[in-house]
């Protein structure tokens, strides 16, 4: 029975190879085992859970296919984890098993920790992600040999650190001797200025190109821009790929969308697989928070982002009764939106009337004092006072409005600047090492002398009365020629006068991804440079909204 079993799955592979490319076999069917043929059924064990769901959404139908062609009967095909593989207690990583956890820790000195949490297993596939997580999948399992680099790129918060981690997790129960690197690009810089200072290269290429056999790298989008570093970490790179090492790469955007990244890099980034990971949509979101219930036997239930609601009825219906399953059970709900519940277009009045049963609150963005006041305490926390004087935190409350994260990136930036300049940190060594974030003449006429900045509705209140449509236009999903140029006008004058991040100008109009964002402050840019009317017409919307 054995050896029919086997020549059974050989001929079907044989065949499956004349329907699925060459890679997707080896990835996803090869690795699989057969482990009955019994009344119609084919039962193929696979390497993990995650390869079996994979597997059974993805290949059984087509094998099914096949095996009734090959086989003379109607056979289904089923996959199921390996017995062996799930008596395996390190398995479970929430729970490591000590002797492995401690191998890695000795192995791994210096690198980033990894958090337990980061599996394949927690890791919940929607159509937005997919693509990556099948990459990611077959770089654990062939670590060095199908997609070197793996480079995965997509908006923060959306899982690109959990697919990353998941590789190592895997890699590091296959082989827990295996030496891991595992930073963020930042990291990376700070290692190349100090080993320079310190007169230590040498150091600091022995262990990033000969004591690594895999490599993880997040956020290298901040490569951006720096010469030298750059110059380091193509040579690493390079020493890594020919010595077969395993390389996975995350940036916010595509390596062709990195500005200031040299064309050797880019065009190395992209030898392996570069994936996508896009924005969630609904369903997706809500099997997330289940995902997270689940795991953390939560009594608190948080919808992210419910706007997302609008004009999906039948996803209405099934949030309505499940808001009044928890709400009569006294669990806490709490929702986050762009605006409030009566503005939501499309949204059912039941739902309206049951968000604002409880509180309402609005969170708007921080006046110079209040952001004086995070930057203080940013300073606080990280011991800073005596680094950076008070002056200067206020010129950079001054300048910088879009958002928290971005104060907080503004200090790293300037110490690490001042770090490589030799410099203290003034007002002149601020507006040097911002320049990017500080627009030419803004201290001058670009903004009023109360140093308040136009809001983001304000921006497209503006730009929609300048073009003829409505702000609600602006914000909504459709992609007419004359709502399309406006919106994009409005975009740019987002980042341009408010500083916002990408991700957050998207949000504002109509959740768009953080990509068709840089496309239109592109396509702006461009377009004010060959067409002088189109460009005044932007410079007076923009003189409008500076003379608020």
């Amino acid at each position: 029975m054995e050896q029919s079993v086997n020549e059974a799955w050989k001929r079907l592979l044989d065949e499956a190879r004349r329907e699925l490319p060459e890679a997707t076999v080896r990835t996803w069917l090869e690795p699989s085992e057969p482990i009955a043929l019994d009344d119609g059924r084919l039962i193929l064990g696979a390497p993990d859970q995650f390869a079996a769901e994979w597997n059974e959404s993805k290949h059984a139908s087509l094998l099914a296919r096949v095996a009734e062609r090959v086989l003379g009967r109607p056979t289904t095909v089923v996959f199921r984890v390996q017995e062996d593989r799930q008596r395996r207690p390190q398995m479970d990583f929430f729970v490591p098993s000590r002797e492995s956890a401690a191998t890695a820790i000795a192995t791994n000195i210096g690198t980033t920790p990894l958090n337990e949490r980061y599996s394949f297993q927690t890791f919940v596939i929607g159509k937005s992600n997919e693509l990556a997580a099948a990459a990611a999948h077959a770089v654990a399992e062939a670590p060095g040999k199908t997609y070197n680099p793996l480079f995965i790129y997509g908006a923060t918060g959306l899982g690109k650190t959990h697919l990353m981690q998941a590789i190592a997790h895997v890699v590091l129960q296959k082989n827990p001797e295996t030496r891991l690197q595992y930073f963020g690009a930042e990291q990376f810089i700070n290692d190349v200025i100090e080993s320079i200072h310190a007169r230590t290269m040498s150091e600091f290429r022995r262990r990033y190109r000969n004591d690594v056999d895999l490599l993880l790298v997040d956020d290298v989008h901040f490569l951006e821009g720096k010469e030298m570093t750059q110059e380091e970490f193509f040579h690493t790179f390079n020493a890594l790929f020919e010595a077969h090492k395993q390389i996975v790469l995350t940036s916010d955007r595509p390596p062709k969308e990195i500005p200031g990244l040299e064309d050797r890099l880019i065009s190395r980034f992209e030898w392996g697989m570069v994936a996508d990971i896009g924005h969630p949509d609904l369903e997706h979101r809500i099997a997330i928070l289940r995902k997270k219930a689940e795991q953390d036997h939560l009594e608190l239930t948080i919808p992210d982002d419910v706007h997302f609601l609008e004009g999906k009825e039948m996803t209405q219906e099934e949030f309505f009764h499940t808001f009044n399953a928890l709400f009569e059970a006294h669990k806490q709900i709490v929702l986050t939106s762009d605006r409030p519940p009566k503005e939501i277009p499309g949204l059912e009045d039941r739902l309206i009337s049951r968000f604002e049963w409880g509180m309402v609150a609005d969170i708007g963005h921080p006046d110079l004092e209040h952001r004086i006041a995070i930057l203080r305490k940013k300073a606080e926390q990280d011991h800073l006072e005596l680094t950076i004087p008070d002056d200067v935190l206020r010129f950079i409350a001054e300048h910088i409005r879009s958002s928290v994260r971005e104060l907080e990136g503004c200090i790293i930036k300037l110490l690490l600047f001042a770090s490589l300049k030799n410099r203290e940190v003034t007002i002149e060594l601020a507006r040097e090492a911002l320049s990017d974030k500080i627009r030419q003449g803004e201290e001058g006429a670009g903004y009023s002398s109360s140093g308040s900045a136009p809001s983001i509705d304000r921006v497209q209140e503006v730009v929609a009365r300048r073009w003829g449509v409505t702000p609600e236009g602006l914000r909504s999903k459709a992609r007419t020629k004359t709502l399309t140029v406006p919106r994009q006008v409005a975009m740019y004058l987002a980042r341009d006068m408010l500083q916002m991040q990408l991700v957050e100008i998207g949000q504002a109009f109509g959740g768009r991804d953080h990509s068709t964002v840089i496309h239109s402050v592109d396509k702006v840019e461009r377009q004010m440079m060959r067409d002088r009317t189109f460009k005044e017409r932007v410079e007076m919307a923009r003189q409008e909204l500076s003379a608020l």
